[in-house]
């Protein structure tokens, strides 16, 4: 990371970004061009290491490209205030939090991980705690990121300051 004094490297505040996402952007390779898309996801950390649950079609273009190459990129970002620095355009920037990484994205076949996969994702994107039997569970195909190879970062207002408004 270029720019360490930004770099988040303590994982209870790294949780606490990811809790504060509701979408996940995976990258992939499809023959040698990237492809990314939103995602909805839950999620659970156990020490250092970071699974992401998602769901989706039983077929189509991810499930396609996964079955070739099963390494991803994954980004999740909590949007902050903009920053306009009208004596220096150039400093202008945004405040946001994230959290980017690498792993294998794999489709989840244990019936039991399914369920919870969904419910964390219920969870994450609906604050609902909600239980998936088998039955909801073979309707969509569940599939999770495994990861120790993340990183945060964050850039945000000094303390005790506040944005002048765009007027």
């Amino acid at each position: 990371m270029r720019r360490k004094d930004r770099e988040v490297t303590d994982l209870q505040q790294i949780e606490q970004i990811i809790a504060g996402c509701k979408v996940c952007h995976v990258a992939m390779a499809d023959q040698g061009m990237p492809y990314i898309v939103p995602m909805n996801f839950g999620y659970e950390m156990e020490g250092d290491e970071l699974t992401l649950y998602f769901h989706c079609a039983k077929e189509g273009r991810k499930l396609d490209i996964l079955k070739k190459n099963d390494n991803v990129c994954f980004e999740l970002c909590i949007e902050g205030e903009p920053v306009y620095a009208k004596e220096t355009p150039c400093n202008s920037g945004y405040f946001y939090q994230s959290v980017i990484g690498n792993g294998k994205m794999v489709v989840v076949s244990d019936v039991q991980e399914k369920c919870k996969g969904l419910s964390l994702l219920l969870k994450q994107a609906a604050e609902a705690d909600v239980f998936f039997g088998k039955e909801q569970a073979d309707t969509v195909c569940v599939l999770k990121i495994t990861s120790r190879d993340f990183t945060g970062k964050k850039k945000q207002p000094p303390e005790g300051s506040v944005q002048p408004s765009n007027s």
